[in-house]
């Protein structure tokens, strides 16, 4: 299915000006849903600038309204942008985020110990030198290294990382882990993430008045939190 050309900043516009289910969004726009819950309760790695998919001829008002009217419908992307394949060679990485390296490589190590050097090193845009240095603790700077996922800080998608993650557990026999944030009641999550996120919009409009306002007591880290 064709993906818009800039998934995360059309995904953060749908969360904003539309009642679309986050799963409709997350399935539109190629993403895993808890990256549109973090797009929606500002947890992203990155604030980002919305990009109206219907200005840019991806989605008509015709498709988004059938999505809030069915949860169950699946929008169709009027016409896919040319889609860039990765070529044979190392991730690049914005020049911004290459310091955040050490911390994503140092969270897979940790948690995922059955994923290779070489997997890991496609994956974030390293080498073997470096990830054989943070496992051993020999690297340069390891005592400034915090473990972080690396969807959090950008280096990767969660679908990259879930599909590794399987990939290599079923390499090494071992059962995949399964993620279980969102078991239980998820549209109450949902609708609980949104009324935060409305209440938090509303908190800074407040302030910006001069009015005092109390902080929020849940986040989407609480709820989430294995």
């Amino acid at each position: 299915m064709a993906q818009p050309l800039m998934p995360h900043a059309t995904a953060s516009w749908l969360v904003d000006n539309t009642s679309l289910s986050f799963e409709q969004i997350a399935e539109f726009c190629g993403l895993h849903i808890l990256e549109i819950q973090a797009i929606a309760d500002d947890t992203a790695a990155t604030k980002l600038t919305g990009r109206d998919p219907v200005r840019a001829h991806e989605l008509t008002m015709d498709e988004i309204e059938k999505g809030q009217a069915n949860p169950d419908y699946r929008l169709q992307m009027l016409k896919g942008p040319d889609q860039v394949r990765r070529t044979k060679g190392p991730r690049y990485t914005p020049v911004s985020k290459r310091q955040d390296k050490p911390d994503g490589i140092a969270w897979i190590l940790r948690n995922h110990p059955e994923i290779s050097d070489g997997a890991i090193g496609k994956l974030i845009g390293t080498t073997r030198t470096t990830i054989a240095a943070i496992r051993d603790r020999s690297h340069w700077n390891i005592a400034n290294i915090t473990p972080k996922d690396p969807v959090t800080l950008g280096l990767t998608s969660q679908r990259e990382l879930d599909a590794l993650v399987a990939k290599a557990a079923k390499a090494a026999g071992i059962e995949a882990p399964t993620d279980t944030r969102l078991e239980g009641d998820r549209e109450a999550l949902i609708e609980q993430l949104r009324a935060e996120r409305t209440a938090a919009a509303h908190a800074a409009e407040a302030g910006e008045g001069g009015e005092e306002t109390g902080p929020v007591e849940h986040t989407a880290e609480t709820l989430f939190r294995q």
